[in-house]
């Protein structure tokens, strides 16, 4: 599991940089746009990697064994086999769908969906969803807006961390800062 955390923190690492980089090419439209749209993917690929870690972590307790808490944490379908629910082949859930149902799981409360990171996340989804599926023109990606979603990705990690380890993400407190220099 490390070279995985590791993996998933190197990919949110690439995510600040790629900002970082976007702000030192912002005369340059195309490079400017390039590095915006990488931070960008690359946040919700951390998001989805570190989610993923967690998730395959908790399936492994025996709190998490019954198939439906199985099903959602390591993205299976449940079904009926032979009068017993068993997983069967794959079954994506929305980020936040996985985000609510780990907070609740571990907690026994809902996740307070007034939080700013909250809002601003659903903000990120519905820009990545632009960018990832863009419709008829394409989409305006301003750093302002990708500098919210990084900054959405990483509390959105952090109160998994508090959730679930009572402790907080380590990479939270650099924020929008990478450790990468390229």
């Amino acid at each position: 599991m490390a070279d995985f955390d590791t993996f998933a923190g190197t990919l949110l690492e690439e995510s600040k940089r790629f900002l970082e980089k976007a702000a030192e090419n912002k005369n340059d439209d195309a490079a400017h746009a390039a590095y915006l749209h990488a931070s960008l993917n690359l946040a919700f690929a951390s998001a989805e990697a570190h989610i993923n870690a967690v998730a395959e972590e908790l399936a492994s307790h025996t709190e998490f064994s019954a198939p439906h808490d199985k099903g959602v944490l390591l993205e299976k379908e449940v079904r009926l086999d032979n009068g017993e629910f068993k997983l069967k082949g794959d079954r994506f859930y929305p980020l936040e769908e996985r985000v609510m149902f780990i907070h609740r799981r571990v907690t026994s409360q809902p996740l307070d969906k007034k939080t700013q990171w909250w809002s601003d996340l659903g903000s990120a989804i519905k820009l990545r969803n632009k960018l990832t599926h863009p419709k008829d023109e394409a989409p305006v990606i301003r750093a302002k807006d990708v500098a919210a979603a990084l900054t959405a990705v990483i509390e959105c990690i952090d109160a998994i961390y508090r959730a679930v380890y009572k402790k907080p993400f380590p990479a939270a407190k650099r924020m929008l800062q990478s450790k990468l220099t390229f």
